[in-house]
């Protein structure tokens, strides 16, 4: 069995340089990384990824 994370880009990132964002999904965690730059990760639990992807799709800014 693998171990190694499936990373997959925003459907939102385009190739022209800006802001991309990875995203690979497990099922007790969720990792986020930015493209350009693979060495952080940010590991959440899957609910307060859903979490943060609800607010994200309503605009909401704190």
């Amino acid at each position: 069995m693998s171990t190694a994370l499936q990373w997959f880009k925003s459907s939102y990132s385009s190739n022209e340089g800006g802001e991309c964002v990875e995203v690979a999904a497990q099922p007790a965690s969720v990792h986020v990384r930015d493209s350009k730059n693979t060495g952080p990760v940010l590991t959440v639990a899957p609910r307060t990824w859903l979490a943060f992807l609800g607010l994200a799709e309503r605009g909401v800014s704190h």
